[in-house]
């Protein structure tokens, strides 16, 4: 069986346990033994984040010591566009080769507004999808013509992931552990509203030391 690529994307402003634990969990269910944590550096379809860079990557770096699971890729924050995710993929396709199977995770909430990412058609040309669930989310897409398009490409064969390089949906069978957003967390921080349990509490420490989210 191939290995498979798994690349985790976000703007990580700042990562939380819906981020690891869901990522953990996926890793389990379809024996990953790696994910690559891949920070955007300017997010098109959102709004800049809070937190620069570096306290970004020292954030992640903080969040995932000591479990083998994960390793960051710096490589967006090298660029001075935008994050635009075809790009990365492609990239990342001509590193790996034709026949690698890659996966990149999204969330559900991700899914239902995919048809706004720029050449949205053309990522899975480059990579599996492998689609977390989120609270209060459907899996039912907004229009018949993107429904087809999900119905067509989705697969609940493990064996398709590993065996193929490309062009392959997972719905992950995971409960969604976390109804909580890194927007939410910051607006609790801004809010003096305590945030221990949604973020590792090293990473809480982090914030408070450095003064962020809070005006």
């Amino acid at each position: 069986m191939n290995k498979l690529y798994v690349i985790f994307g976000g703007t990580f402003d700042p990562i939380h346990y819906g981020h690891l634990y869901s990522a953990m969990l996926l890793a389990r269910q379809l024996k990953i033994n790696q994910i690559t944590l891949l920070p955007n550096n300017i997010p098109p379809h959102r709004s800049q984040p809070i937190a620069n860079a570096q306290q970004r990557i020292k954030m992640l770096q903080i969040a995932i010591t000591k479990n083998q699971l994960f390793r960051i890729d710096k490589r967006e924050f090298e660029y001075p566009n935008l994050s635009w995710t075809i790009k990365v993929l492609k990239t990342l396709r001509t590193e790996r080769g034709t026949k690698q199977p890659i996966a990149f995770i999204i969330g559900q909430d991700s899914l239902l507004t995919i048809q706004t990412w720029h050449h949205w058609d053309d990522i899975l040309s480059f990579c599996h999808l492998l689609v977390c669930p989120r609270p209060n989310y459907s899996l039912q897409m907004n229009t018949s013509k993107m429904q087809g398009w999900l119905d067509n490409h989705c697969t609940s064969n493990i064996n398709q992931l590993y065996h193929k390089p490309n062009g392959f949906i997972w719905l992950c069978n995971i409960p969604p552990l976390f109804n909580i957003s890194s927007m939410q967390i910051r607006q609790r921080y801004n809010l003096g509203l305590p945030c221990r349990g949604l973020l590792p509490d090293k990473v809480i420490n982090y914030i408070e030391q450095v003064g962020l989210y809070s005006d």
